[in-house]
C-alpha cells in the first residue's frame, strides 16, 4: 500500500513506494521522491561517489548502492563490497541495543529481559527496557502500567522519551498491553515496514542500553526489534524443544542480516531453568557449550524465587538477592556489563562473545545434529 509523502528536498508530494524513498537519521525520517532527491540530500554531484569498502569512484546508479543507518551514509560500488560492508562487525555507539529473544515460549525471556536491564541500572548505566510482547508482562512483574505505549510510539509517532516511564534508579521502562497487537496492521501498510521502530526509537539515544523483551513468535514487531537492535540475547531452557528452537532463532537472524540487510549478532545464549540432577538439563547445556562455545552463558539454575518475584512487583535482586537466581543473573548482567564497556573501547570483535549470525548459523546446524541424536536418547 503506498503512502503520501512529502519530498524533503523538492517539497513535492508523492505516493512513497520503494525503500530508498526513505532515509532515518538523527533529525528524524527524511522522504525521496526520487534518486535525484536522494542524491542531492546524500550530497551526490551528479552520481558520482566513491565506495566506502575499496575507495574506488564510480557512478550512483542503484538504490541498493546507498546504505544509510546509526552509523552514517556509506557507498558501495559492487554487491561484492555491499556485502563485505554489511559483514562486517558493528562500530561502537553510544547506545547498545539488545534484543532477548527465542520462538520458543516459556524460556525465561521476560525474566532474563527484566533482570539484566535491572542489573545494568545497578551497575550505573542508563537502562531503558521495552516491551515489544502483547502480553505486556513486563509492565505486570515490574507493577507499572505507563498512560502510553509502545503502541502510541509505533503508530502514532510519541516521542519514546515522553512515553517512558521511570521505575528504578537508571531504569525507564515503556509497557505495552493487547493494543500492540493492532500494530500488526499498521506495520503491514508501511513500505519500509521492518524499520519503523528504529525510526520511532531515534530519541532513545540518552540511554547507554536498550534492552527489548520480544515476544515468542516470528511477526512484524520482531522483525522491528531484530532490525533495531545491535545484538540479541538467546535464553534457552534445559529442554529438547528449547534446544532445537536455537536452530530457528539463529536461521532468523540469518534472514535479517541476508534479506533485511542489517548486521545483528548473538551476544549470548543463556541455559535456563537449569537443574544438574536431570540428565536432559546437563545433556543440552553441555551441547550449547561445545556449539556455541564462549557464547554459551554460565547456566541459570531453576529457581522459586525467580518465579515469586513477579508478584511481588520486584526484580530478583530485590525480592531475593541472597538466592541462586539472584546469583546467576549476576553472572549474566556481568558478561553483558563487559561485552558493552569493550564495545564502546574498540571496533575490532572480541571471539566468542560477538559472532557474525554466518558462524552462529554454523553452530546452530550441528547444534540440530546433536538434538537429534539427544531425542532418540530421551526417547
Amino acid at each position: 500500500m503506498a503512502t503520501a509523502k512529502t519530498c524533503s528536498v523538492c517539497g513535492k508530494n508523492f505516493e512513497m513506494k520503494f525503500r530508498y524513498q526513505v532515509v532515518e537519521d538523527g533529525a528524524g525520517a527524511r522522504h525521496f521522491c526520487s534518486q535525484r532527491c536522494q542524491q542531492k540530500h546524500l550530497g551526490v554531484d551528479r552520481g558520482a561517489a566513491s565506495c566506502s569498502h575499496c575507495a574506488k569512484p564510480f557512478k550512483l546508479e542503484f538504490a541498493w548502492q546507498v546504505l544509510v543507518d546509526d552509523h552514517g551514509t556509506r557507498f558501495m560500488c559492487t554487491q561484492e563490497c555491499r556485502d563485505a560492508i554489511i559483514a562486517a562487525p558493528p562500530p561502537p555507539r553510544a547506545t547498545r541495543r539488545i534484543a532477548v529473544f527465542n520462538h520458543k515460549g516459556g524460556t525465561g525471556k521476560t525474566t532474563t529481559a527484566i533482570n539484566v536491564a535491572a542489573g545494568l541500572a545497578e551497575k550505573g548505566l542508563r537502562v531503558l527496557l521495552v516491551d515489544v510482547d502483547p502480553q505486556g508482562n513486563v509492565g505486570v512483574s515490574l507493577g507499572v502500567r505507563g498512560e502510553s505505549t509502545l503502541y502510541h510510539v509505533l503508530v502514532l509517532g510519541a516521542d519514546p522519551r515522553d512515553v517512558a516511564v521511570p521505575v528504578r534508579s537508571n531504569l525507564d521502562v515503556i509497557t505495552s498491553n493487547e493494543t500492540l497487537a493492532a500494530a500488526e496492521v499498521y506495520l503491514a501498510s508501511r513500505p519500509a515496514r521492518d524499520r519503523v521502530l528504529r525510526e520511532r526509537m531515534l530519541g532513545s539515544d540518552a540511554y547507554d542500553v536498550v534492552v527489548l523483551d520480544c515476544s515468542p513468535s516470528l511477526s512484524l514487531l520482531n522483525q522491528n526489534a531484530l532490525c533495531y537492535a545491535d545484538s540479541v540475547l538467546i535464553p534457552v531452557s534445559c529442554d529438547y524443544l528449547a534446544l532445537v528452537g536455537v536452530k530457528q532463532c539463529v536461521r532468523t537472524l540469518g534472514h535479517v542480516h541476508e534479506q533485511l540487510k542489517h548486521p545483528v549478532y548473538i551476544l549470548g545464549v543463556i541455559p535456563t531453568f537449569y537443574d544438574a540432577r536431570h540428565k536432559l538439563g546437563r545433556e543440552v547445556t553441555d551441547t550449547l557449550q561445545k556449539k556455541f562455545e564462549d557464547l554459551c552463558f554460565p547456566p541459570v539454575r531453576a529457581n522459586m524465587k525467580l518465579r515469586e518475584a513477579p508478584a511481588a512487583k520486584q526484580t530478583i535482586f530485590e525480592y531475593a538477592p541472597d538466592s541462586h537466581g539472584a546469583d546467576d543473573y549476576r553472572v549474566v548482567v556481568e558478561r553483558v556489563l563487559q561485552a558493552v564497556q569493550r564495545d564502546q573501547k574498540s571496533v575490532a570483535p572480541v571471539s566468542g562473545e560477538v559472532v557474525a549470525p554466518r558462524r552462529a548459523a554454523a553452530a546452530a546446524a550441528a547444534t540440530a545434529t546433536a538434538a537429534a541424536a539427544m531425542a532418540m536418547e530421551v526417547a
